[in-house]
């Protein structure tokens, strides 16, 4: 067993996590912190959250803290909640080769893993070597059986195990390896990315909740951008948005969806509000332009409109479910930017009250960004929130109206019949 003594920082160790530790060892049971945790603290990081492994079986972790709640199906885990710090502790887990065949799919994933192990046994049903590495807070050891320090120097993301197998046990391992590299910046090595490009299509036996969740680990972590390139090299983006894949023969297509990542990831690195609904408009964007367009053949525009956003959604959750709170957003930035040209009347000033004007705004500019025609459009709603009064008065014109040379004709009205008594 290869153990090292580390010196870590303490100060970015969970001290509520400390305390789980201790009173699970107190008791007579192994207990380490272990997976992103170690990671991150080896590369100076804050981690998000701390995990534990221990010998100790769910019931019993739960008997010990009266401030937990086991949760889980496919593998039972226990969380300890102080305030809004949830400590995860999971029981060691035994090899899959004594689950009974009945726990698996056709495709080999697990269903059911409540089998539970050793330490060693635990180690090998991890996932990366990086994510392997546990740590003995009482001793300031690190343990490592599978090499992740030295991946971790190397900055490779490496699966333990045969790179197939480990997919087939659970698809989203795949996305997991795209994440570590977009956020990380490490090199997934090559044997676990040719898997990845192999097989990717098993994410389709993965519930569409499931990889809604997935998505937003990805697009939501600020490393969006570059999760998506990664998505792209490694051949996935095509099995999570289909539509969207096929849509980016445009090469307008890309650039709106780059951009309305890198637009996210700068608002999440100065901690602004972001949200999944403007993200999915921009990589839905062109698919409901080209079914809009299909559909105003043979129903009015209004229409088409309506139930473009409706098919194209609908597809979509068939492999990435989107909850009602973000697809009804989506339709509101989509519908507006059909709203935005009308720059007359009360029109404008109406818009501007609009719940979703922001972030439609928002999305006109990224259109125009990335090569859409608008006749300046964005410029004009840009000035027009600028100025007030009669400036604002000024600026208001019917699409395709020339306000330059001559003032349109005042058209004579009629004199009206009038009844006499002659």
């Amino acid at each position: 067993m290869n153990k090292s003594a580390v010196s870590l920082p303490t100060e970015l160790i969970s001290v509520n996590a400390i305390k789980v530790v201790n009173r699970l060892t107190d008791q007579g049971h192994q207990a380490y912190l272990v997976g992103g945790c170690v990671r991150d603290l080896l590369l100076g990081k804050p981690p998000k959250d701390f995990d534990v492994a221990t010998s100790a079986h769910p019931e019993e972790v739960r008997e010990l803290f009266r401030n937990s709640r086991m949760i889980g199906k496919r593998f039972r885990i226990v969380h300890v909640r102080f305030g809004r710090d949830i400590v995860e502790v999971a029981t060691f887990r035994g090899p899959q080769a004594e689950i009974h065949e009945d726990h698996y799919t056709d495709s080999g994933m697990i269903l059911n893993d409540n089998l539970y192990g050793t330490f060693e046994e635990d180690v090998y049903r991890r996932d990366f070597t990086m994510n392997a590495l546990y740590y003995d807070v009482t001793r300031n050891e690190i343990i490592d059986l599978v090499g992740g320090m030295e991946d971790i120097e190397t900055r490779s993301i490496r699966l333990i195990g045969e790179p197939d197998n480990r997919y087939r046990e659970d698809p989203v391992r795949m996305l997991r390896a795209i994440r570590f590299n977009a956020s990380l910046g490490f090199d997934i090595d090559e044997g676990s990315g040719i898997s990845i490009r192999r097989i990717g299509y098993l994410l389709q036996d993965i519930p569409p909740a499931r990889i809604f969740e997935e998505v937003l680990k990805l697009f939501m972590n600020g490393c969006g951008e570059a999760s998506f390139t990664a998505l792209r090299e490694f051949d996935l983006y095509g099995w999570l948005f289909p539509s969207s894949h096929r849509s980016l023969d445009d090469a307008r297509s890309e650039k709106l969806i780059r951009l309305a990542l890198a637009s996210t990831d700068q608002r999440i690195a100065i901690q602004k509000p972001v949200t999944p609904a403007f993200v999915f408009a921009a990589l839905l964007w062109y698919p409901f332009l080209q079914e809009r367009q299909r559909l105003s053949e043979k129903m009015t525009i209004l229409e088409a409109s309506h139930e473009a956003a409706t098919s194209v959604i609908a597809n979509q959750q068939l492999f990435t479910s989107i909850p009602k709170r973000f697809s009804g957003p989506m339709r509101d930035i989509w519908n507006l930017q059909f709203r935005l040209p009308l720059r007359f009347g009360k029109k404008p000033d109406v818009l501007l009250t609009h719940k979703r004007f922001r972030a439609a705004y928002d999305f006109l500019l990224l259109r125009e960004e990335s090569g859409e025609e608008l006749e300046g459009l964005g410029s004009w709603w840009t000035e027009y929130q600028e100025v007030t009064g009669d400036e604002r008065e000024k600026m208001k014109v019917k699409p395709g109206a020339n306000t330059r040379g001559k003032r349109k004709r005042k058209r004579q009205r009629r004199p009206k019949d009038r009844m006499t008594t002659e």
